[in-house]
């Protein structure tokens, strides 16, 4: 039996509080007043028994208490999410096919909760997933090939395509944990740049020229997980997105991240689908995959680095 007091809005009000330390930005996420916001915290911590919260602080910075309750909080409504996922996925037993192709920043996470879902719905069709570049992905959705593709804009006007937007990705710096700060690593290492082929390569060049940003060309890397091992072993810094930070997990100990020092900027995560395919079933599996982004990626990332609330975001519908 639950115990009384502990309910779902309090641990979505806790975990807002705990996100952004702030009682007026916890209102603003959660659709609550600020009275409302700090009732909502008193009852949680009166049914636990203890202070989540020092009260006494501003920004509000979590007890030890608060801390090891927050993993829990997190997990029970990562799940909740993940249940109305589930639930909510369209049935598309209709369809005799169905094509869907990703990048792979979703491989470690994403990818096999989809797959998984959209097997389940798809109860008499023939179903493929494959995970591509972002440029192969166009490729193979002008060719026909693919019904729907996810996948970083690129910017360019798609002649005969529709797109849903999905997820908000800025662009960050990540730099070995040895390294002081990040003028430390920007002066004494060199730069580990994606390799020039990638779309994500040519986003960061971009952005670099645009503020008049030049660095040596000595290293290029053409897989991500690569990238990130060798800033991790103090090899040089990178540019990367929050998706790619999260996808290489297991360099964290040996990363430290930072908001892009050269101006923001972000990309664009998307559902894309040919116009004359463009019907329900696009929408529904945008929806489900937003829900899916939120819980398994974004949540996460802002509760390890509380500075990307806001930059890190789902959009559209």
């Amino acid at each position: 039996m639950v115990m009384k007091g502990l309910t779902l809005r309090g641990l979505e009000v806790f975990e807002a509080l705990a996100r952004t330390g702030s009682v007026a930005q916890a209102a603003e996420i959660t659709g609550l007043s600020q009275p409302s916001v700090s009732q909502q915290l008193r009852n949680l911590e009166k049914a636990l028994g203890t202070d989540l919260v020092d009260h006494g602080r501003r920004p509000m910075r979590l007890t030890q208490a608060g801390r090891s309750f927050l993993a829990r909080a997190e997990a029970v409504l990562g799940e909740l999410q993940l249940a109305q996922s589930e639930l909510t996925v369209m049935d598309l037993g209709h369809l005799t096919t169905l094509s869907i192709g990703l990048i792979d920043d979703f491989d470690n996470d994403l990818t096999p909760r989809l797959a998984t879902l959209l097997a389940d719905s798809l109860t008499r069709s023939k179903f493929k997933l494959i995970t591509l570049s972002s440029l192969d992905l166009f490729q193979a959705l002008e060719e026909q090939r693919l019904h729907l593709a996810v996948s970083a804009h690129s910017g360019e006007v798609l002649e005969g395509v529709v797109e849903y937007p999905l997820v908000q990705d800025p662009f960050i710096l990540v730099t070995p944990k040895t390294a002081d700060n990040v003028d430390d690593a920007l002066q004494n290492l060199p730069f580990l740049r994606y390799a020039r082929e990638q779309l994500i390569s040519r986003q960061i060049e971009s952005h670099l020229a645009r503020n008049q940003m030049e660095f040596e060309e000595r290293f290029e890397i053409g897989s991500h997980l690569a990238l990130m091992a060798m800033v991790a072993r103090g090899l040089g810094w990178a540019i990367t997105t929050p998706l790619g930070y999260m996808r290489a997990a297991r360099f964290h100990e040996g990363l430290t991240a930072y908001p892009a020092p050269f101006g923001e900027s972000s990309r664009m995560i998307s559902l894309f689908t040919q116009s004359d395919w463009s019907d329900q079933v696009p929408r529904e599996v945008a929806g489900m995959m937003r829900r899916l982004m939120q819980s398994q990626i974004i949540d996460p990332a802002v509760a390890q680095l509380p500075w990307l609330s806001g930059q890190l975001k789902v959009i559209g519908d």
